[in-house]
């Protein structure tokens, strides 16, 4: 690898991401980490809204207390689900440190993942992937793909069998 930046870990906190975290870390021990989650700032307005708007009803005066309350949690889970993937990325032997990052909702979480790896000069990107029963080995998720299609660094992806209806 020969970019001097860390390794960038995709973490949504499912079993997935865990598993890929706990099989591919070794692979890249001893590097430095950043464990990224992606939020999507400015949720909590789209939620207070969104009933009138499925109605067909103009959408109703969002209660902007309520709305940024929401984006307060959204916040303090993603930080915690940083936290958790750090964990799992020190006990794999990375140097891991969190990284959350707020998104508005109309770019993709893959479009955030690699701006963050192509700004941290990235030696490359550990994500993982779902297994969702046969046709998982020809499809990919949608965040994976758009990573793989993207990245300008090498991309380390761990498929997690475990959810595998096959």
């Amino acid at each position: 690898m020969t970019r001097s930046g860390p390794v960038v870990i995709g973490f949504d906190g499912t079993p997935a991401a865990e598993h890929a975290i706990r099989e591919g870390g070794p692979l890249l021990a001893r590097r430095r980490a950043v464990v990224l989650v992606v939020w999507i700032q400015g949720l909590g307005f789209e939620l207070v809204t969104l009933p009138a708007s499925e109605i067909g009803l103009p959408p109703a005066p969002a209660d902007v207390e309520t709305a940024l309350e929401i984006d307060r949690e959204l916040l303090r889970a993603a930080e915690s689900q940083a936290q958790r993937g750090v964990a799992i990325a020190r006990e794999a032997g990375l140097d891991a440190e969190p990284l959350v990052v707020a998104d508005d909702p109309d770019t993709s979480v893959h479009e955030t993942i690699v701006r963050v790896a192509d700004q941290r000069d990235a030696a490359a990107i550990l994500i993982g992937t779902h297994g969702h029963g046969p046709i998982s080995e020809l499809l990919l998720g949608a965040t994976t793909r758009g990573v793989l299609r993207r990245a300008s660094v090498p991309v380390v992806v761990v498929r997690h069998a475990g959810s595998d209806r096959s």
